[in-house]
């Protein structure tokens, strides 16, 4: 469920990255399954950015470069403040949400065995991937959102919002492997999970037609979407 225990509006403060401010308010996504929070980035309308991400502490805070992870996060966050709104639905998922243990005994399998994060998870009798997005669904939902715009390569988080109801437009969200290792894991992505291939040409990081400025991503008859406790 999405908890609301206190008014959305009392989170609202600005939030400065990259020497660019923008108004963000919080709130607490928990279930029986997954917990997490919506990150609601300026005035949201149909159609924002929206980016679905899973904690990744290696990569986030450590600066690992043996995946994706910080760049995506990123990329996304890059977009949404030249879009001047959009979310970010942070999820407590490490590991491919089997925690940071089973992500840390995947790598030494990986290691010992010359195997990619998805047979070694097999065979350390761990699902390959363990998420689900149903939270992030509902609680955008709960925002009063009825499209988005989804800063993905994963077709499970597209498929869960079209499933629950939301009209998804894809930005796959490219970024340039920083590392071999980095390389090999888009590789296992796309094999065993479908991900969406990336560019051609690994230094193309955005699809020219993203972000749109923010005068014009805010443009048009759309109604900024509040505080949920008010509707």
């Amino acid at each position: 469920m999405t908890t609301w225990p206190y008014r959305f509006a009392e989170t609202q403060h600005q939030f400065t990255r990259k020497k660019i401010a923008l108004p963000l308010r919080v709130v607490e996504l928990d279930d029986a399954t997954e917990r997490g929070h919506l990150l609601v980035f300026g005035d949201v309308t149909d159609g924002c950015l929206v980016r679905i991400h899973s904690r990744c502490l290696y990569s986030e805070a450590l600066g690992s470069e043996d995946c994706d992870c910080g760049p995506e996060l990123d990329t996304a966050l890059d977009y949404i403040q030249a879009a001047g709104c959009g979310v970010l639905v942070y999820l407590e998922q490490e590991g491919r949400g089997c925690g940071l243990v089973a992500k840390a005994r995947g790598y030494r399998y990986s290691e010992q065995h010359s195997t990619d994060s998805f047979t070694s998870y097999v065979a350390l009798g761990y699902p390959v991937d363990a998420r689900t997005f149903e939270v992030a669904a509902r609680g955008l939902l709960d925002l009063g959102l009825h499209s988005v715009t989804l800063l993905t390569n994963n077709p499970d988080k597209i498929g869960t919002l079209r499933d629950n109801g939301l009209n998804v437009i894809v930005a796959p969200l490219i970024t340039p492997a920083r590392s071999d290792r980095a390389q090999a894991y888009l590789e296992a992505k796309r094999i065993h999970r479908g991900h969406i291939l990336p560019a051609p040409d690994p230094l193309t990081t955005f699809d020219p037609v993203f972000p749109l400025p923010p005068e014009e991503s805010q443009a048009g008859d759309d109604t900024a979407i509040g505080d949920p406790n008010t509707e």
